[in-house]
């Protein structure tokens, strides 16, 4: 079985490509974070192939909003990003939704059908 971690951008943000590099960064290692507590066999498997990662197009916070309550409905690690607010975007402004690391057909149920960036 494969495992990976998907990290959805908020393309409606306009975010500069390094701002987007360093949400995906936050989400990627927010939502590890929590998968090592609440399902260290999943993050354990997840590391010893790789992490690997996924980055997709989302359209808004509402989309972003939903598939969140999907990764908890599939009972997948999750985290959005809440941006500081010290660069492009106001405080507090979600910019991304980390899924994962979780099984892959599990996580696709979920994000299967987004786009990649």
């Amino acid at each position: 079985m494969m495992f990976k971690q998907v990290i959805i951008i908020r393309m409606d943000l306009k975010m500069s490509k390094g701002k987007v590099a360093a949400q995906t960064a936050h989400a990627s290692l927010s939502s590890s974070m929590k998968a090592m507590k609440t399902k260290k066999s999943w993050f354990d498997i997840w590391n010893a192939q790789g992490q690997k990662k996924v980055v997709l197009k989302g359209k808004s916070l509402k989309q972003l909003e939903k598939l969140k309550m999907n990764a908890i409905s599939q009972k997948l690690p999750w985290e959005l990003i809440r941006d500081r607010g010290l660069t492009e975007v106001e405080p507090g402004t979600v910019t991304c939704l980390a899924i994962g690391p979780g099984p892959e057909e599990i996580v696709n149920k979920v994000t299967g059908d987004l786009p990649l960036l």
